[in-house]
């Protein structure tokens, strides 16, 4: 059973600040965001037998994300460890806070006991940490292949990049191949698209043949040997 005695906690009440400014501005444009510094706690050495299992685990989470001053809560039953990105009392914000003893008591409540010998608490930098990290994703999370160093792949992506393109368009040429072969084999679905359908001026060749690679022509195609049959 879970300990959880519902998400009712004692926050700290929410403060005015008419000197707080929401935004930032970024590239020449203001962005409003709710939260400038921030604080992050990780709590260790948490024990398995509060947490149940990994169900539970999910479980605590879940009610943990469900507090207004909590911004993002992981709760890994592996590692036992706690981390939690909160709104403390004395942010400099207009939202809705908590204090370290309050969230440690809330954790108490599901059942959680926490040592203040294995907690950490840091200050974190929500629009550098969370908000960045969320909106600029492709300068932010761009990572070398596994084996090269990032000078290796700034060498080698100009050229990955080409033959990437080179083959997204060998792929749509195949796939207009195939289009047309299945039309002409199938004139009375072709005529249905396109009343002015015209089939390609060499001789006609089936499906299969299309795809195996045949040429059309008084000649045709050398075809393919099948051995063990």
């Amino acid at each position: 059973m879970d300990h959880s005695t519902g998400t009712n906690y004692q926050s700290s009440v929410t403060q005015t600040n008419a000197e707080f400014d929401p935004y930032i501005v970024e590239h020449g444009h203001k962005f409003r965001v709710p939260y400038h510094m921030i604080k992050k706690v990780t709590f260790t050495n948490v024990s398995k037998q509060d947490m149940i299992d990994i169900p539970h685990a999910a479980r605590l989470q879940y009610r943990l994300m469900l507090l207004e001053p909590i911004i993002k809560a992981s709760v890994d039953f592996t590692k036992s460890k706690i981390t939690v990105i909160y709104n403390n009392d004395d942010s400099d914000n207009n939202h809705p806070k908590i204090s370290i003893d309050a969230l440690r008591d809330q954790l108490q409540k599901e059942g959680i006991q926490t040592d203040t010998a294995h907690m950490v608490i840091d200050d974190y930098d929500y629009v550098k940490n969370f908000y960045s990290y969320a909106y600029n994703p492709p300068t932010i999370r761009e990572r070398a292949p596994y084996g090269y160093t990032q000078e290796q792949w700034a060498k080698l992506k100009p050229e990955w990049e080409e033959k990437l393109k080179k083959g997204n368009l060998e792929k749509v040429e195949k796939h207009k191949a195939f289009q047309q072969a299945y039309l002409e084999e199938n004139p009375e679905i072709a005529h249905k698209i396109d009343p002015h359908f015209k089939a390609s001026p060499h001789k006609k060749l089936s499906l299969k043949d299309k795809l195996l690679g045949k040429k059309g022509g008084s000649g045709g195609g050398k075809g393919f040997w099948f051995h063990g049959v």
